[in-house]
């Protein structure tokens, strides 16, 4: 794929001290100054992932999405000729913390970026709060999820020409589909809405514990919470979403499905967005109760899936009971 990963996002906002606030001590992502309107963060060895910048209007957002080399861009720069592409200059490289970029639209008008060769520090992360870290690396610094007026007139721009695979879509209680670039089950999703916007970024956590404190300091702050604790039926994570300073949310998660995109195929989900929990504030009256009856039917017929895990952050119990013994 030629590209590899989100590797970072900013947005508009002229609320740098409640983004400082919102982002160390909820998220707990480290905040590195960058000039008097420009508020960055860290959330790994790269010098930047998340900015804020008080310049853009509020509601202003920019994706930069990774390429391998300087070969690799150009070469998306020319499957990308039937749409305006700039290669923009050293000073926005400069401070992108990217060795080149280009930049270019998608249907909706969202501005992407693409870029290789990005800087890291000399320094190590410093979180702004005590959490064990952010899954990134290879994954990218999460994915982000776009409200669009009609999925079908935007997705071909991303897969035919940016060449992400759909990983797999729903239609009830909303209609949104999901694609992967990477291990991650997902880098980008579009929900349709009626109209373009940003709806949520991720950030995946090393230990559901992270999670778990981030959900307190949320529920200890009024009107934060926009989704409430829970488990999606796709790509299998554990989170809540917490309504920033702008415009969209933040969902803080842990244990995020990998899939191979070698042989991964598509399909339609059929039992909702989520598992269990997951009561989402922000959908109209009559979708939020045709989701909290799919979550009701999943209870119901027992829908399970693992929990994934890594090495290191969990320990095997004895099996206890034949019955669950004999399952295994």
């Amino acid at each position: 794929m030629a590209v590899q990963a989100l590797g970072y996002a900013g947005f508009g906002s002229a609320a740098l001290e409640d983004w400082r606030q919102f982002g160390t001590g909820l998220v707990g992502l480290q905040a590195v100054e960058r000039s008097p309107s420009l508020l960055a963060f860290r959330m790994d060895d790269r010098k930047q992932r998340i900015v804020i910048d008080r310049a853009l209007p509020d509601g202003a957002r920019f994706f930069g999405w990774e390429v391998a080399d300087a070969a690799a861009l150009e070469a998306l720069a020319g499957r990308l000729e039937q749409v305006e592409v700039t290669a923009e200059p050293q000073a926005l490289a400069d401070t992108r913390r990217v060795r080149a970029l280009i930049s270019f639209r998608d249907p909706g008008g969202n501005r992407l970026e693409a870029f290789y060769d990005a800087q890291t520090d000399d320094t190590p992360f410093k979180p702004g709060r005590s959490i064990s870290g952010f899954r990134t690396g290879p994954l990218g610094l999460g994915h982000a999820v776009l409200t669009v007026e009609n999925i079908d007139a935007v997705m071909p721009f991303y897969v035919d020409l940016l060449g992400f695979r759909l990983s797999d879509y729903m239609q009830k209680p909303f209609r949104a589909y999901f694609f992967h670039i990477n291990a991650r089950h997902h880098s980008l999703a579009l929900i349709e809405t009626g109209r373009n916007g940003m709806h949520h970024l991720i950030v995946e956590l090393f230990s559901l514990d992270d999670v778990g404190q981030s959900y307190d300091v949320a529920l200890s702050q009024q009107d934060r919470v926009s989704v409430t604790l829970g488990r999606h039926t796709n790509d299998l994570m554990t989170s809540f979403y917490a309504k920033t300073p702008s415009s969209f949310m933040v969902e803080c998660g842990w244990g995020g499905r990998e899939v191979d995109p070698s042989n991964w195929r598509s399909f339609e989900l059929q039992d909702g967005p989520s598992l269990w929990g997951h009561e989402r504030v922000w959908l109209p009256p009559a979708e939020r109760e045709e989701a909290r009856e799919m979550r009701m039917r999943a209870a119901a017929a027992g829908l399970r899936a693992p929990v994934q895990v890594m090495d290191g952050n969990y320990n095997l119990l004895s099996g206890t009971c034949p019955w669950w013994d004999s399952l295994k």
